[in-house]
């Protein structure tokens, strides 16, 4: 590596702190209810914190798809940062609302990360952003071939459909437990929240994957992303049902999770994994 080499790393590396900071302070501009300083600091709010930690992880995702490919130079460079990387850290912000509004539909994120400080709601909510932050980066990685100025609307286009498929992956994870995930969630079981989240998280990077990739074709992409999302969300209950049998011989998933006085965080953790990893599995395979 030349020296030359390394003084554009530099200037790489200062371009994606500084989109970091803005993430961040659109973060707190968005959040006037509270201070996070004084949820940390003083009131050692854990929930708060997994849910901040999920956001900033989501952040370095998003504008990790903005930095990463091959250089077109410098200047072209700095140009596409200065579209593409304001572009992610809104996305990621209007996912919040989305998430809070849809995903957790069935009580207030605000009240239950503050009020209550309910880490199962932070696990759930770190999730979300770090989906989100998957899918962005899969979306920003590509350019649309047929038409340069068309790579906004990819990007967008295909946010919004991952939005779309996590909401999709809500329904059919409710479906397939024989307990109320939310009703769960929102009693602070944070078992519960931390299972949750590892199907977001799974269904995001498989999104991640559909959605990365030159756009050559609306309709070949399009195409390419409807498969992999019904691919993903048909696992889901199959990888569930593996868990219970291949990870947890013997014992069931949820009663471990609901159906004891204390809920069992290293069964939730193994059910997460299995949806993480098996989502790796899924898009090396695909």
């Amino acid at each position: 590596m030349t020296f030359d080499d390394l003084a554009l790393s530099a200037i790489y590396l200062l371009a994606s702190f500084l989109l970091f900071w803005i993430g961040k302070l659109v973060y707190d501009l968005t959040t006037p209810t509270y201070q996070v300083k004084e949820e940390l600091v003083e009131k050692d709010n854990t929930a708060l914190a997994v849910a901040l930690v999920g956001y900033y992880f989501g952040l370095v995702l998003a504008i990790g798809g903005v930095m990463a490919g091959d250089s077109r130079g410098l200047e072209e460079d700095l140009i596409d940062i200065a579209i593409y990387g304001p572009l992610t850290i809104i996305l990621l912000n209007i996912s919040r609302l989305i998430n809070d509004r849809l995903v957790l539909r069935k009580f207030n994120v605000r009240d239950e990360l503050i009020r209550d400080q309910n880490v199962g709601t932070g696990a759930v909510v770190f999730a979300s952003y770090i989906a989100t932050g998957l899918v962005i980066n899969g979306a920003v990685s590509g350019v649309a071939l047929l038409d340069t100025t068309g790579t906004v609307i990819s990007v967008v286009v295909f946010w919004a459909l991952s939005q779309l498929g996590l909401v999709i992956a809500d329904l059919i994870y409710g479906a397939i437990t024989s307990y109320d995930v939310h009703e769960q969630i929102e009693k602070d079981n944070v078992a519960a929240g931390i299972a949750f989240g590892g199907v977001l998280i799974g269904i995001g990077n498989i999104l991640r994957h559909a959605a990365s990739g030159d756009l050559i074709s609306w309709t070949l992409s399009l195409q390419e992303f409807g498969l992999e999302l019904i691919a993903g969300l048909i696992l889901l209950p199959i990888i569930r049902f593996l868990s219970d049998k291949v990870l947890l011989p013997g014992r069931s998933l949820t009663d471990e999770i609901v159906n004891q006085e204390k809920p069992n965080v290293g069964a939730a953790f193994i059910e997460a994994f299995s949806y993480i990893g098996a989502s790796f599995l899924i898009v090396w395979s695909l």
